[in-house]
């Protein structure tokens, strides 16, 4: 997070940067977008319409992510910010504050139906409040003013829901349905063939899911439980009909316990788990322990948070789904 020292020079820099900025063609639409899977949503929609920049790149974690002045100077001179949302990106507030952006920060997470944050579960029990606490947490995010305490209470934890949403694909048709409204609404004339770019990747999308599908249906139903490092699953698990253990919690830089590694453990030598998996985004050391401890075969790395580099396995958001399920399927296979 930035000290005030930070915010304040950032914000001189975001100032400054107006006469260096170069100037794109007149009908490009500036967008920055916060990590990797969302620029490729970005991209697919956009199409040549856009100037893309991304804040967290392939492989990099927006758990962990420290801006750089030039962030804020694309944030300064941005016509859309597109974000996850949910506390996901925990630097993005200060962020928008030091840039002094008036673009729309579009929460691409609005409409999606959620998964509870089990580490909140107990203080949220009330099935009732479920549209109001949705609709609380969206406006926490599309708001530039946030108080530092609740800015300090989401900083290790992403609150009451799960923020990964991306991990199924129905969430990601959800992605671009609020990408293509939100392009449509800065660039009228470019509308069209937003939603035209929209209606063809959404189409991948739906091809997407029933190859996920058939892919999971070769699994026996009685090893569909896998451990990850961190706890970036709950979609893809509750979609597809897996079970994801994790040592970590909903975010890269929670802690570990003692007590969960060791019941991960005895699960594992229980047979209770049929595959463990390395993540792009976390420490590998935790999952090399576990393994190590069990005897248990690493069965591959899975991307959660961010796309691989164009020369890897995972470098768009189909590749990545395409990577993760037939990694898992193959590893509880033996394959």
């Amino acid at each position: 997070m930035f000290k005030s020292g930070k915010l304040i020079f950032m914000s001189g820099i975001a100032a400054l940067a107006l006469l260096a900025w170069p100037q794109a063609n007149a009908h490009e639409l500036h967008v920055v977008s916060t990590f990797s899977i969302v620029s490729d949503f970005a991209r697919n929609v956009g199409g040549e319409r856009i100037a893309l920049t991304t804040l967290v790149g392939p492989n990099g974690d927006a758990h962990s992510y420290e801006p750089k002045p030039a962030d804020a100077v694309a944030v300064g001179q941005a016509d859309v910010v597109l974000a996850n949302g949910l506390h996901f990106e925990g630097f993005l507030d200060r962020l928008v504050q030091a840039s002094n952006s008036t673009a729309p920060i579009v929460t691409l997470t609005r409409d999606v139906e959620l998964l509870r944050n089990a580490e909140d579960e107990h203080e949220h029990d009330n099935h009732e409040d479920h549209d109001h606490d949705h609709d609380h947490a969206q406006e926490h995010t599309d708001s530039h003013d946030h108080g530092h305490a609740k800015e300090h209470a989401h900083h290790h934890h992403h609150g009451e829901y799960d923020p990964h949403a991306w991990q199924s694909v129905r969430n990601a048709q959800v992605y671009v349905t609020n990408i293509a409204k939100a392009f449509c609404a800065a660039d009228a004339a470019g509308c069209p063939s937003y939603q035209a770019n929209a209606k063809s990747y959404d189409e991948k999308l739906q091809a997407l899911e029933t190859e996920l599908k058939a892919a999971v249906a070769q699994i026996p139903a009685s090893q569909r439980t896998v451990i990850t490092s961190h706890d970036a699953f709950g979609y893809l698990g509750r979609a597809y009909g897996l079970q994801f253990l994790a040592p970590q919690g909903l975010s890269t830089g929670s802690e570990a316990s003692a007590a969960g590694v060791a019941a991960l453990i005895q699960q594992i030598k229980k047979q209770e788990a049929s595959a463990i998996f390395l993540e792009n985004v976390s420490n590998p050391r935790l999952i090399q322990q576990i393994a190590t401890e069990t005897g248990m075969k690493i069965g591959g790395k899975l991307y959660s948070d961010a796309l691989s580099p164009a020369d890897g396995p995972a470098s768009t958001y189909i590749d990545m789904m395409r990577h993760n399920v037939s990694t898992i399927r193959d590893a509880v296979l033996g394959r």
